[in-house]
């Protein structure tokens, strides 16, 4: 390889046996790239359906995940190629859309390619046989619409909606309680949808998951669980008929936003900046409890001090809560995130029939559950798995199942599995292909 400048002076590579290289053209262009798509889907293919199995990738940086979704395995997997890209990004798609499905629509892909290939080889151009997958698409749809089922289901009546959430889970590694999570998820998505418009919103379902117990452990709280515990551990462990006041501003005495230098030379100075301190801290407390509030959730920290008073003036706090569980806390109990304690005000304030802090194995973790929420619209799937694997995995079964009762509320319609709907579009495909000339 050698540097050489043109008249402009701008530098360009000579590489060494330049001549000799050819560039791919034609046929031999489509077959690299059709085996290209298909080493893809060959890799997915082992990991489709109830026997599927799961594979282990392993990050740069050491991480291990083991997984039997496509879309995530895919994710992980390292593409250069860009026809693999694409197939990548149909995965993803389908994921996004549909929630569920994300191996098979990649191992179709990867079959409708190896089929293309004989065509090609024989000497179908290839707009012939992209037109001719279209024509088939369409019939195939068209055949799935005539064969669909349509059920009724209602608040009373679930038991179709988690038939269909158990295939879903079937192929995954919970499929030995695929009957419980289905019933949770399908309980769960209709705790937040709304029926007459059969739209659901699933950024108000939280999943949380947490190491320990066994699968079977895993429950809905018709509320919002939160990784926190109280700040203090004198603190109530349970509130009743909670009133709790969401902030976003912190229990700490203002900062003057320009520079500033104080100094204190005696002992009499630092216990007026000390009172002066305290005085912020008890107008704050005093603020809370004047309102009416029982608890306060605060997304910032306070020191031992504020911490200290809160626990005297009977006012049980949480701290370092994150700003999407503030929302969803906010969304449950009908409260408003109040970013200064001025504004604070009684219509301002979330309410919860019960707050309780829950204590997990002997490792003295701790979550927050708030329950019995005045919007009962948010609630909280919270997974127990004997190690993070299983945890993890177990969240990704739960979303494909949540997807796929969201999909049968927006369109109660089912086509009948087991490969039966498969053959039943290729017997229809095939009946048509004799009306098309040159099929």
């Amino acid at each position: 390889m050698a540097l050489a400048f043109d008249e402009f002076g701008r530098p360009f590579v000579i590489i060494k046996e330049q001549d000799q290289k050819v560039r791919l053209r034609g046929l031999d262009a489509q077959k690299a790239n059709i085996a290209s798509g298909m080493a893809v889907s060959r890799i997915l293919r082992t990991s489709l359906g109830p026997k599927g199995m799961d594979k282990m990738l392993q990050s740069p940086d050491g991480d291990v995940t083991t997984t039997n979704d496509g879309a995530t395995i895919l994710e992980q997997m390292d593409v250069d190629n860009q026809i693999a890209k694409l197939l990548v990004e149909l995965s993803r798609s389908q994921d996004y859309e549909i929630g569920d499905g994300t191996t098979g629509v990649v191992v179709l892909a990867g079959a409708l390619l190896e089929q293309a290939q004989k065509l090609l080889e024989r000497g179908v151009h290839p707009i012939r046989v992209a037109e001719g997958y279209e024509t088939a698409s369409r019939i195939a749809v068209e055949n799935l619409e005539k064969i669909a089922q349509r059920f009724d289901f209602g608040v009373n009546n679930i038991e179709p909606l988690v038939q269909t959430c158990m295939t879903t889970l079937s192929s995954k590694i919970v499929n030995r309680c695929k009957r419980s999570l289905a019933e949770i998820s399908v309980k769960a998505v209709l705790a937040v949808a709304d029926l007459d418009r059969k739209d659901v919103n699933l950024d108000l379902i939280k999943v949380e998951g947490k190491v320990g117990g066994k699968l079977e452990d895993t429950e809905l709280i018709y509320g919002i669980l939160v990784d926190k515990e109280m700040s203090h551990p004198q603190m109530p462990k349970q509130i009743e008929d909670a009133k709790i006041a969401i902030l976003t501003c912190p229990f700490e005495p203002p900062k003057p936003k320009t520079k500033h230098k104080m100094d204190i030379d005696t002992v009499e100075k630092f216990q007026t900046l000390r009172k002066q301190e305290q005085q912020y801290f008890n107008n704050m407390v005093q603020k809370c409890k004047g309102v009416g509030a029982t608890l306060v959730i605060c997304q910032w920290g306070f020191d031992d001090e504020a911490n200290h008073l809160l626990m005297h003036r009977d006012l049980p706090a949480v701290r370092w809560v994150g700003g999407v569980e503030l929302e969803l806390i906010a969304i449950a109990t009908g409260g408003r995130i109040v970013p200064r304690f001025e504004e604070l005000t009684p219509e301002k304030l979330g309410k919860a029939g019960l707050v309780r802090e829950k204590a997990f194995g002997t490792t003295k973790d701790r979550m927050l559950y708030v329950e019995h929420c005045a919007n009962s619209r948010a609630v909280t799937i919270f997974i127990r798995g004997g190690n993070k694997m299983m945890v993890e995995e177990t969240k990704r079964s739960i979303h494909d199942a949540l997807c796929v009762a969201r999909n049968l509320i927006r369109n109660n319609s089912i086509v009948y599995g087991g490969g039966s709907s498969e053959i039943s579009c290729s017997i229809s495909v095939e009946a048509a292909a004799d009306r098309y000339p040159g099929s």
